[in-house]
């Protein structure tokens, strides 16, 4: 099993008080075998964890859109981030892996501590269309009550942020091409990142002004 150097510090893991971090499989009967993870952000291009296949998948209802703020991965306390996260409306074109049984236990800790910090995502089973049919797959969903929740944000502000912030894991705008690449790779475009990615790219070129940008949370010591 896997684990990247960041999961192995403190400063990156979320806490667990209640034991649930094996548990995000638990939706499934002990007999169903393998399991599908779905990845739309940085798990398309880094997914950490071994898997039996990754095919293209489609899920209708929801979503990609920079709507979480990261303070550690992708920012500082002082100069929170953004990431992705799954929000209502529209669809996501992602990949969707498969992973074995066998594997559920560990897949299930090391996906707890890099996603699920302070109930910023929820984890929960979604229908994803894939080209042979149907699955069900584990999804992580923004939630809009947490205070990480930044889908109050418009284009040019997200864009404004994504063009500066650093964390542990590198810089945001990093992040941003990294998925746009991935999505090209699979023959797929995504109108809003491209937006985006040509906001960051006239603010950096000081064809636009940087906008006020609302006070981020507090830092919650995740993400």
């Amino acid at each position: 099993m896997r684990n990247d150097d960041f999961l192995q510090s403190p400063l990156f893991r979320s806490a667990d008080p209640e034991g649930r971090a094996h548990r995000l499989f638990d939706y499934r009967a002990p007999y169903e075998g393998d399991a599908w993870v779905f990845g739309y952000g940085s798990l398309m291009w880094d997914p950490g964890f071994p898997h039996i296949e990754a095919v293209p998948a489609r899920l209708q209802g929801y979503h990609r859109r920079f709507c979480v703020y990261s303070y550690r991965y992708r920012g500082t306390p002082e100069k929170p981030g953004l990431v992705l996260g799954l929000d209502r409306g529209g669809a996501c074109n992602g990949i969707a892996y498969r992973v074995a049984a066998s594997d559920l236990a560990d897949i299930s800790t090391y996906l707890w501590h890099r996603e699920m910090g302070n109930g910023v995502y929820r984890a929960a089973p979604r229908r994803l269309r894939l080209d042979g049919g149907e699955i069900d797959a584990l999804c992580f969903v923004a939630n809009p009550a947490n205070p990480q929740y930044a889908g109050h944000l418009d284009r040019l502000q997200v864009a404004a942020i994504v063009s500066h912030a650093v964390g542990g894991r590198g810089a945001c705008r990093e992040y941003l091409l990294n998925t746009l690449e991935r999505l090209r790779a699979m023959g797929l475009r995504d109108r809003s990142l491209l937006a985006v990615a040509r906001l960051v790219t006239a603010l950096d070129e000081g064809r636009m002004a940087v906008p006020a940008l609302p006070p981020a949370p507090a830092d919650p010591e995740h993400f």
